[in-house]
């Protein structure tokens, strides 16, 4: 490994002068440990101290980023501001910190690698010979330091994908490892690692931990603080176990026992003083601030509420083998929960799989026992006829119904078949030629599409919209504009907005140009709640902000006295 002095002679600069801190988090043992939901609660712990943060999602899978993936394959996609598509732990980020991050908080190892290529083709490297070492390494650098940078934050919170020992993230955990080197003061990791209880043994067993650390010491990286991870509180006796194996001290290993909700975990931390050992171990002062108690008090108005509300989720990407995949609704879930809070509700939330509705129409009657139904975004033809029984059901039952996306889009078509009479009323993105296409691909996007370049081709990010006053949707945001994001090709096409008017629908929200229609309702008289979005509200549901929408779908289900 070449020491610092070479780095920085490669690298063509010398360590910033700012005194940033960095803190990375790299997992251990195994996948899905729970490092994006420990990466969240240290920055707002960090936050709720006084410091402005941003925290940043290294993904080591060589996609440029993840919208083209599908959501059985890795989850939500999560859409920022700026319309990158990006791992869903950039939903948990925002969420916990309140605030919307920059594309420059996101990374992958196709970001990286496609970086350098481009750079190497235009003889950015003056003709050297590009390797992984230092070229890759260094822009890996330079997008952390440029994530801080574009943040104007005071520390970043890095959360490296992936487990320790994988091949995909070593360069990542090497990068980290320099930047260490050249900022020994201003660099901090944390090893989110698992301790598992073998039911034959009912015993914890701290060896896979030890094992983890010694991995990550393989890399010349040394953990500051272990995020001890399993289903039952770590005792004394093992922290010290730990602590001797490897070389951190017990006070610094982190009890971090499966809690009711994810919520719980900044509380349990700062519980254990991990705010206090981060801020001693950077050197930073305490600053005067109000802590945790916003949070606390959404967590107790989580726990304390009386009222149950019951929700349908009618998707189609929940069935992967055996087992139900809700991560593909992540950020849908969430904002029903922070909503449900904000009204004093206790959600049950079902996952109803559209393609069985498909198979057997007359079980749709099912959704009777429902409060209200929900309809998210997805692509394709799977599904499609079930979701819009599915709809169908909900307008004539009077059963609060919110599409999202797609779900609005489906919504029309159920509309259109039924209630204006057009017969054979579709999409074009599952029939090309539908004798009334009253949704429709967007025009400029026709040519792209035709040549196969599926990827970033849609309307992604934030787009205003103009709000009607008096509507459902006018009266939930009390504003004249909203700016809300986007994840779609497809769009209420332009020759049937006044049918659709005409026979009762409402565009409450419309593009500044009025022609893209942004929100379709029925009037209060017509429906209790019957509603739908071009956009997707969830994405900027926060815990302490929740979404004005979904609030106002949570107080239509709460009021729904129907229930059998």
């Amino acid at each position: 490994m070449e020491d610092a002095r070479s780095t920085k002679k490669r690298s063509g600069r010398a360590p910033s002068k700012k005194r940033h801190k960095y803190i990375f988090v790299i997992g251990g043992v195994m996948s899905g440990v729970g490092k994006g939901i420990a990466t969240s609660s240290v920055a707002l712990i960090l936050q709720s101290k006084g410091y402005k943060v941003n925290a940043v999602k290294v993904d080591p899978y060589l996609n440029i980023d993840a919208g083209t993936m599908n959501p059985t394959e890795h989850g939500e996609v999560f859409v920022l501001r700026s319309g990158l598509e990006t791992d869903q732990d950039m939903g948990n980020y925002e969420r916990f910190l309140n605030v919307s991050l920059n594309q420059e908080d996101y990374m992958t190892s196709g970001m990286v690698y496609q970086s350098v290529l481009e750079k190497e083709r235009n003889l950015g490297y003056k003709g050297k010979c590009v390797e992984a070492i230092p070229h890759v390494r260094d822009e890996i650098i330079r997008r952390i330091r440029l994530a801080s940078e574009q943040n104007g934050s005071d520390i970043s919170v890095i959360e490296i994908g992936g487990t320790v020992g994988d091949f995909q993230n070593a360069l990542f955990i090497e990068a980290a490892r320099v930047l260490k080197l050249e900022h020994p003061d201003d660099v901090l990791f944390i090893l989110v690692s698992y301790l598992p209880v073998p039911g034959a043994l009912g015993e914890m067993k701290t060896r896979p931990t030890q094992n983890a650390v010694q991995q990550l010491n393989s890399y010349g990286v040394q953990a500051n603080i272990i995020i001890a991870r399993s289903s039952q509180k770590l005792d004394q006796r093992r922290k010290e176990k730990i602590a001797i194996s490897s070389n951190v001290s017990a006070d610094h290993i982190i009890s971090a026992p499966d809690v009711e909700s994810i919520y719980d975990v900044p509380l349990n931390f700062e519980r254990e003083k991990i705010g206090e050992m981060l801020l001693k171990a950077l050197r930073l002062p305490k600053k005067p601030a109000t802590g945790l108690a916003d949070w606390q008090n959404f967590v107790s108005k989580i726990k304390n509420a009386k009222k149950e509300v019951k929700i349908a989720i009618v998707g189609k990407y929940f069935d992967t083998g055996d087992f139900v995949l809700s991560d593909a609704y992540l950020s849908v879930i969430e904002a029903i929960k922070f909503s449900a809070a904000a009204v004093g509700a206790r959600v049950e939330i079902t996952w109803v799989n559209a393609k069985d509705f498909q198979k057997n129409p007359k079980s749709v009657s099912a959704l009777n026992k429902y409060n209200g139904i929900i309809v998210p975004g997805g692509f394709g033809e799977t599904g499609i006829e079930g979701k819009i029984l599915a709809i169908q059901y909900a307008r004539e039952k009077k059963i609060p119904y919110f599409g999202l996306c797609y779900g609005m889009q489906l919504m029309l078509i159920e509309y259109a078949r039924n209630v204006l009479k057009l017969p054979g009323s579709h999409t074009t993105e599952i029939d090309s030629n539908p004798t009334h296409p009253v949704i429709d691909i967007l025009p400029e996007q026709k040519a792209i599409l035709a040549n196969e370049n599926y990827g970033a081709t849609m309307r992604l990010g934030v787009y205003p919209a103009l709000l009607k006053k008096g509507t459902i949707a006018g009266d939930a945001y009390a504003m004249e504009s909203v700016e809300e994001r986007h994840r779609h090709r497809y769009e209420v096409n332009p020759e049937y907005v006044r049918q659709f008017e005409e026979g009762g629908v409402v565009f409450s929200g419309v593009s500044p140009s009025g022609i893209l229609m942004e929100i379709a309702e029925l009037p209060r008289g017509v429906h209790p709640f019957m509603l739908g979005t071009q956009f997707h509200p969830e994405l900027q549901a926060r815990p302490l902000a929740p979404h004005p929408l979904f609030t106002a779908f949570l107080k239509a289900c709460v009021r729904k006295d129907t229930v059998i």
